[in-house]
């Protein structure tokens, strides 16, 4: 059978007018276990909207390659051909736990999806994390991924992880437990490629890691619980982009949505599977029954990245409620005299459609928000505080006047749960926002380079590469003349830095790394467009273990027998605009602070050579940390 017309590969080009202009594809809604249920079952078949792309079976697109091999069985499933047209006109295939070929398509649609929120919030096209620097080669190596690869059937184990070495998902299947298996059959198979929140959340440690690679190292207590956290909060706001879902699920809840429902739920049957008696996580996280309100010393009593990402998820799920409510108080007004109360009854099929658009509007608008505040965020050691500092930060960069008061919303849900930033007066919005740099940050460089646009993905990562070579022959050679600019970025490049930080051999200079330099063009809610570069630059230090030998080796250099025990960043993120080439906000992590120094220290050895921070850095650990992490649960 003949398929549709070729599209260029790269999507760079003008599209032809004989192509359809999008795909829909069927989906899981949630999960199979929904299926099981009467009151679900009729909405978990949701239907996605997919941008118009060539795909060779597999699938195989510009962004996602489907490999559907199972290396536990030695067995490869034949991949299927969304381009079918026996398949494009009835939306691919349907959902099914039992076809190998709906797996490949749940994968691709949901990951799809996925990227396609990113990149209508961030302003520009993703792209994946580069192969690691080869060493022995220099660079000769291609570095640059086009497409992340996903193994729908990779583990048998009840598993699926983002592997930043194969730049993969790995996607497991297991047996579910006899003595607690939920609704599902006892000992029965679970696919976790068919859950939409797995396979949303292992995209998003993906994308992320593709963003900002010194995340997954964890400096401190809540890196990696960052990491899950914020995989979380994509999977559980992306439940808002299935309007049949949402409007079943509202109906069910008469409107309210701080109860736990399959909204706040991630990966039910995943978690009913292993015995949780219900979901593996949810964002509604248990309150004082007196006061009502959480326990906001809970934050100092975790640890475990999952359970310490919970109350970050909380808080940010707490904050979209609380707008929610706020938007659609007029209409609870109207149904039963308060602007507080949800109606005890069924909901009028109106108030019920009027509720259900508001909750989807004020999900997209927190998601994009969570997704923005990516790009304001230092590039190492980042923690919860600077994550609700960027948040304030980037969507008052974009939307000047706040009246539905998300701001604020999310600042006392952060509160609520202990979450502070350090280094800030006040928890007044102003105060949160990352102040302009106290000295001006001149680099000429910004003025001379153009900046373009570029389409082809492959063309963006070529030119990303050779802005950062540009600007990193600039900083080398203008160090001394912009000390002070180099140090408000917590840099130290003259020949008078502590004599930790490493090192260049080809300038005899300390070194670093300039990671990024990407363009992004974001549009407002009135049609402003925000035009801006986000620049990322790190330093390394050598850490020890034992701070006489820190304190030897910055007095003397080097000591023979003597070696780093770990290694300290510091750095910037630079928020320049586009139009003027001014630094807007300069982000940073000082490479000089001992402060800083001491406390990751404490974290990776603590007081008795035991800490949390050990139990994360084993060399398998190292490379494969959410592999780790995962198996965790």
């Amino acid at each position: 059978m003949s398929r549709p017309s070729r599209a260029p590969a790269s999507g760079g080009g003008p599209r032809d007018a004989r192509l359809p202009p999008f795909r829909r594809l069927r989906i899981y809604a949630f999960d199979p276990s929904a299926s099981l249920q009467l009151q679900t079952a009729v909405v978990n078949t949701a239907t996605v909207t997919l941008r118009w792309e060539e795909l060779e079976p597999g699938p195989v697109g510009e962004y996602i390659e489907v490999v559907d091999v199972d290396p536990s069985s030695g067995g490869f499933y034949e991949p299927v051909d969304l381009d079918d047209r026996t398949l494009l006109v009835q939306d691919g295939l349907p959902p099914s736990d039992g076809n190998p070929k709906f797996h490949q398509q749940m994968v691709f649609a949901v990951a799809m999806v996925t990227i396609r929120n990113f990149e209508r919030a961030l302003g520009r096209k993703i792209l994946w994390a580069p192969k690691p620097w080869d060493w022995t080669t220099q660079n000769s190596v291609d570095r640059y991924v086009q497409r992340l690869r996903i193994y729908p059937h990779a583990l048998r184990e009840p598993n699926a992880y983002y592997s930043p070495v194969k730049v993969a998902l790995l996607f497991g299947y297991f047996r579910a437990s006899r003595s607690n298996p939920g609704r599902n059959l006892p000992g029965g198979t679970i696919f976790t490629c068919l859950s939409h929140d797995v396979v949303a959340h292992e995209t998003a440690h993906a994308i992320l890691d593709g963003m900002h690679r010194r995340f997954i190292e964890p400096s401190n207590v809540d890196a990696l619980a960052f990491h899950e956290a914020f995989a979380d909060i994509v999977a559980l706001f992306q439940h808002f982009t299935l309007p049949e879902a949402v409007r079943q699920q509202i109906g069910q809840l008469r409107g309210d949505l701080g109860r736990n429902s399959l909204l706040s739920g991630l990966a039910t049957q995943f978690g009913e599977a292993i015995g949780h008696y219900g979901a593996l996580r949810d964002a509604i996280d248990e309150v004082d029954p007196e006061t009502g309100l959480p326990d906001p010393t809970a934050l100092d009593r975790t640890t475990e990245p999952h359970e310490r990402g919970a109350i970050l998820v909380a808080a940010v799920f707490d904050a979209f409620v609380s707008i929610y409510r706020s938007r659609v108080a007029d209409l609870l007004r109207l149904a039963t005299g308060s602007g507080e109360r949800f109606p005890e009854s069924d909901l009028h099929p109106d108030l019920l459609s009027r509720l259900t658009n508001e909750a989807t509007k004020t999900a997209g608008h927190v998601l994009r928000m969570c997704i923005r505040a990516l790009d304001y965020l230092p590039p190492v050691d980042m923690n919860f505080g600077d994550y609700l500092r960027a948040l304030v930060t980037a969507d008052t960069d974009l939307v000047a006047d706040d009246v539905r008061g998300y701001r604020i919303a999310l600042v006392e849900a952060f509160r609520r749960r202990g979450i502070y930033p350090k280094d800030c007066r006040s928890l007044s919005v102003d105060g949160l926002v990352w102040s302009r740099p106290d000295e001006t940050i001149e680099i000429g460089w910004l003025a001379e380079e153009a900046f373009s646009y570029v389409a082809d993905r492959r063309a963006i990562f070529d030119a990303i590469e050779q802005r950062c070579k540009g600007l990193k022959e600039w900083l080398w050679d203008h160090a001394e003349l912009s000390h002070d600019s180099i140090r408000a970025m917590g840099l130290w490049l003259g020949k008078d830095a502590p004599k930790t930080v490493r090192r260049s051999r080809e300038r005899q200079l300390p070194a670093f790394e300039v990671q990024s330099v990407r363009v992004a063009n974001r549009t407002g809610p009135e049609g402003e467009q925000e035009q801006q570069v986000i620049i990322e630059i790190t330093q390394e230090r050598r850490g020890y273990r034992d701070p006489e030998d820190q304190k030897r080796i910055e007095e003397k250099g080097k000591i023979q027998g003597v070696r780093a025990d770990f290694t300290f960043r510091g750095g910037a993120t630079l928020v320049v605009d586009l139009r003027t080439r001014e630094v807007r906000y300069c982000i940073s992590k000082d490479i000089a602070s001992n402060e800083r120094l001491s406390e990751q220290r404490r974290f990776r050895f603590g007081a008795k050579g035991e800490a949390l921070g050990a139990t994360y850095f084993g060399v398998a650990r190292r490379t494969e940390p959410f592999a780790f992490l995962h198996r965790m649960l």
